[in-house]
């Protein structure tokens, strides 16, 4: 198992609108396509309170790179993601990170 840690880095403001995305198009999208997630933090205490963490469970590097391209490429994800940044852009910066359980980790 492996896990991929994302950060959005939203532009000013528009955190509440990347949370509303998520909550009522992003996840059943995922659904869809049988992405599997661990879980979303909003930052309560750091560098900045515009940024959404959250967390997906993969098999592996290949079950990610089937399901998350397919899921990306989708002409409805594109097109709805696109209606809700028509009047502003919602995401600045994304990062993102493979990590590896050890074998001490809850989450093996």
């Amino acid at each position: 198992m492996i896990y991929e840690m994302r950060v959005y880095h939203c532009a000013p403001g528009r955190l509440p609108a990347h949370n509303k995305r998520f909550e009522t198009i992003t996840l059943k999208f995922w659904e869809k396509y049988g992405i599997q997630q661990v879980g979303f933090w909003t930052t309560l205490v750091g560098s900045s309170n515009q940024a959404l963490t959250y967390m997906l469970r993969w098999e592996s590097l290949a079950e990610r790179e089937t399901k998350w391209n397919a899921f990306a490429s989708d002409p409805d994800w594109l097109a709805q993601r696109a209606a809700t940044e028509a009047e502003a852009i919602i995401v600045e910066r994304i990062e993102n990170a493979f990590l590896n359980p050890t074998g001490y980790s809850a989450l093996r």
